[in-house]
């Protein structure tokens, strides 16, 4: 939980110290939007069946939105730099620009810019 916490202060996100404790941390995306980052027996307080294995298949894609490219390859560079990895190419196709990463967990965030009309 530790190095969840550092990689993902290393992108620029805070946590959310009421609602952390040594088994989840609250990183805090936008004023309402928040992800739980749990440990694997924190997790399976939750869910009633397996936990999927990040590092063998894809159980969901994390999707944020940007203000410009720039931003985009800002955050991604650093989340590579962090020990992220690069997951899929960078996709540019018409008004979207899309690079994505995997997390030290495995798990696929997408960062998106949309060029507005």
């Amino acid at each position: 939980l530790d190095v969840t916490r550092s990689f993902f202060g290393e992108l620029g996100f805070e946590f959310n110290s009421e609602f952390s404790d040594d088994t989840a941390a609250c990183m805090v995306v936008d004023e309402n939007i928040f992800v739980m980052q749990m440990l694997e027996d924190r997790f399976r307080d939750f869910i009633k069946d397996e936990i999927a294995d990040a590092s063998a298949t894809t159980e969901a894609i994390t999707s944020l939105t940007a203000d410009s490219r720039e931003e985009v390859d800002a955050l991604a560079d650093k989340a590579i730099a962090a020990g992220g990895k690069q997951w899929k190419p960078t996709l540019e196709e018409g008004p979207m620009y899309i690079r994505s990463f995997q997390d030290l967990d495995g798990h696929v965030w997408e960062l998106a810019y949309m060029e507005q009309p």
